[in-house]
């Protein structure tokens, strides 16, 4: 299958579904995929990746290698959804140290910003509680910058706030894999 031609158009779950079990079976097939999220074509993309977030969780361990050009990748989309589901395949990922203090300041400043989608800022509080977490200095930065965001925010950014709020006097991870 020509995965950049079906990606160039629009692909439901049946499309995502046909793409997993061709890339299930073969690492080849699945470099390929994941080569298509750092294509130039946005929505070739946004739907690679969007496809990737639904691997299994066997399959995505596959993608833990690639922690480090995700995150450079992140960090200069312009496209918010593809954005969106990077930050995602990254969320589903062990945070592990060395801290990449450039990507921590990415979500901090993107959990706060208003132009950002609120699916992009919720996982960016997420990373960066987990980012955060081992260091208890950044963990009590985090939780300065989350009680000073209280305002106006919408239900699902509120309730990530509420959880990380109350996660973090137990150190206790959100993460699940």
């Amino acid at each position: 299958m020509d995965f950049k031609t079906k990606l160039s158009g629009r692909i439901g779950m049946d499309d995502i579904q046909e793409i997993l079990r061709l890339t299930q079976q073969s690492n080849k097939q699945k470099e390929e995929l994941y080569n298509l999220v750092l294509d130039d074509d946005e929505t070739i993309g946004y739907h690679a990746a969007w496809i990737l977030t639904h691997l299994s969780s066997a399959d995505n361990k596959w993608l833990y290698n690639k922690k480090d050009e995700l995150i450079n990748e992140v960090l200069v989309c312009k496209h918010g959804g593809k954005r969106r589901v990077m930050l995602n395949l990254l969320y589903k990922q062990p945070l592990t140290n060395p801290l990449r203090v450039d990507f921590l300041d990415f979500c901090l400043e993107r959990m706060i910003s208003v132009q950002e989608l609120p699916g992009v800022q919720s996982l960016c509080m997420k990373i960066a509680y987990e980012l955060c977490r081992p260091i208890p200095e950044l963990t009590q930065e985090l939780k300065a910058i989350l009680e000073m965001i209280e305002g106006d925010l919408c239900p699902a950014i509120r309730t990530v706030r509420r959880n990380i709020l109350k996660a973090i006097p137990k150190g206790k991870s959100l993460q699940k894999f």
